[in-house]
């Protein structure tokens, strides 16, 4: 059950850096290209709300469920 993290299309369409939002949410870079990436394995719900509320979106558009076939097509795993 893949959740698949779209925070480099949202950042795209916001023209916006990782490295802009890590400082305007407060967390390091480190740790928001772990997100960026889908590697993380949790995020605070304060962190998520803050993400939001700086891209002016809804968790939904940064939080994608993928069944296995389809993340396998996609991924290539």
């Amino acid at each position: 059950m893949p959740i698949v993290v779209n925070l480099d299309i949202m950042l795209a369409r916001r023209k916006m850096s990782l490295t802009e939002l890590s400082e305007k949410v407060g967390i390091t870079i480190a740790n928001m290209s772990i997100l960026k990436s889908g590697k993380a394995k949790a995020i605070r719900f304060s962190t998520l709300e803050e993400i939001c509320r700086i891209l002016e979106c809804q968790p939904g558009d940064l939080l994608e469920y993928m069944d296995e076939p389809s993340y396998e097509k996609l991924f290539h795993k």
